[in-house]
């Protein structure tokens, strides 16, 4: 792994036009939504003017999962269950949405890097159709049988019980989710993430206000326990949906879709799930692994799920904000490849690696050191606490190796080249994680604690796989 090395002069960093800013002006700027050309701003201050939204957006997508799992948590184990076996299946679905958004993304930035404004247009629009298209499978299929799903999990009868209508109405609600993912990662890869991150915002903002009334109920308003979480959330998503139309048909940022842009085209499609196979291959991959993982921990019991549940939902909640790294790195990327400058854009990855490596290795030694007393605050079981805190530490051990491999593989994809990091997740977690954890948590009987050292071997060694493959450079001839 290498960083980049080259310096930037006090006026290069802080400069505007007609004037200079200090820091906390241009995280003003970044949070309010300016145009630029990313490919000719300074590396480093393009970086944090497209990295600062997208940071702000995953930490309230973040600050969501946490303040959901925390309300559910209070109903007792069979709900977390409930919620982390729900959210397994859903992560399926998300894989076909993230992988689909590449695909767009991708397209998106290339031709707002070669200044192709209505070709980017129409990418978003077929990006939109297609995720449509999946939705009404999903929606339909969820509807009918989430349920019969949630038990096909191997979640207990109880659970099964509690969680039914939680099971149906999320997977039944999934077109909000998924045209979140399609239309956000459009503005992200049009370089106007201030709007990506006002719709999780305001999305989630609704889900974190409705939940607790919903799920505990307030005056006249009736307690819908876990049912509830999944009203307010898709209610959320709903209008933040209904925020991105009109954003786009408003034009406030690169992206403008006008009446001429409403019709499908079939070739612009064609590239997209060419792009978006292997990418949502990619996806599935890395998220089916974690169902995998999953499941071996629910042959443990439910207060091993509940742990589990709660641990990883802290450390995404550590991860989000590299996220935003991440993307903002694969947004550089594809317009300065657009714009036929792949110097620049390899530059760019390699500083945002290293700014998210100081961020996560902070982040990582927290919760090492205060893993229970983090943990505790979602829990008072001494049994859920004491799994979790052993998830968290072992897992966040490892955050020194993700700040690298997140951006990296990201990277991959904001190039176009989604090919690259699928064999990656083939190899780190089929062929890697998902064995060593059914041989350490079974055979070696280390129980959960298998499952948990598993995800730390497999994360580390994409890291490392990742980065050496991205140094060779074949990502700079992908096309698009």
């Amino acid at each position: 792994m290498t960083t980049d090395t080259t310096t930037f002069s006090p006026a290069e960093m802080m400069a505007t036009p007609g004037r200079r800013e200090g820091l906390f002006a241009l995280v003003r700027e970044a949070l309010a939504g300016s145009r630029h050309d990313f490919t000719k701003l300074p590396v480093r201050r393009a970086i944090l003017l497209l990295a600062i939204p997208m940071v702000a957006e995953m930490l309230m997508e973040s600050l969501f999962a946490l303040c959901d799992i925390f309300w559910v948590s209070k109903l007792g184990a069979a709900a977390t269950a409930t919620v982390v076996l729900t959210e397994s299946m859903l992560i399926i679905v998300y894989s076909f949405a993230m992988g689909l958004s590449m695909g767009g993304a991708a397209i998106v930035a290339r031709r707002i890097g070669e200044k192709d404004p209505a070709g980017a247009a129409r990418a978003t629009v077929q990006a939109i159709a297609l995720g449509l298209l999946l939705a009404v499978v999903v929606g339909v299929v969820g509807a009918l049988a989430g349920h019969r799903l949630l038990a096909a999990m191997g979640a207990s009868p109880d659970v099964v019980a509690i969680g039914r209508r939680f099971t149906r109405v999320m997977l039944g609600g999934s077109v909000t989710v998924i045209l979140l993912f399609m239309i956000n990662a459009a503005f992200r890869g049009a370089g106007d993430p201030a709007i990506a991150m006002r719709t999780l915002w305001l999305a989630n903002g609704i889900n974190i206000v409705l939940g607790p009334v919903l799920v505990f109920g307030l005056g006249p308003i009736p307690a819908l326990g876990v049912t509830g979480a999944a009203i307010a959330t898709t209610i959320g998503r709903g209008i933040g949906v209904i925020y991105q139309l009109r954003a786009l048909r408003a034009g406030r940022g690169h992206l403008a879709v006008r009446r001429e842009h409403l019709r499908i085209d079939r070739a612009v499609q064609a590239t997209i799930l060419r792009l978006s196979g292997t990418g949502i291959f990619q996806i599935l991959i890395a998220t089916t692994s974690w169902v995998g993982l999953t499941m071996v921990v629910t042959g443990f019991g439910s207060l091993a799920v509940a742990g589990y549940g709660i641990a990883t939902r802290i450390v995404m909640f550590a991860l989000m904000p590299s996220f935003g790294m991440a993307n903002a790195a694969a947004t550089l990327v594809g317009q300065n490849l657009g714009a036929g400058q792949p110097e620049r854009a390899e530059q760019a990855v390699w500083r945002a690696s290293f700014y998210n490596l100081i961020f996560l290795g902070g982040v990582g030694l927290l919760f090492v050191v205060f893993g229970r007393v983090i943990v505790g605050a979602f829990s008072q079981d001494p049994v859920v606490v004491g799994y979790g805190t052993n998830a968290l530490r072992i897992i966040s051990a490892g955050f020194l190796f993700y700040a690298y491999g997140m951006v990296v593989t990201q990277s991959f994809n904001g190039a176009g080249d989604t090919r690259t990091p699928t064999l990656i997740n083939l190899f780190c977690f089929w062929l890697l994680e998902l064995p060593v954890a059914w041989l350490l948590a079974k055979p070696l009987d280390l129980g959960p604690t298998g499952v948990f050292v598993a995800v730390l071997i497999g994360f580390s060694t994409m890291a490392v796989v990742a980065s050496v493959l991205f140094r060779r450079g074949t990502w700079k001839r992908a096309a698009v």
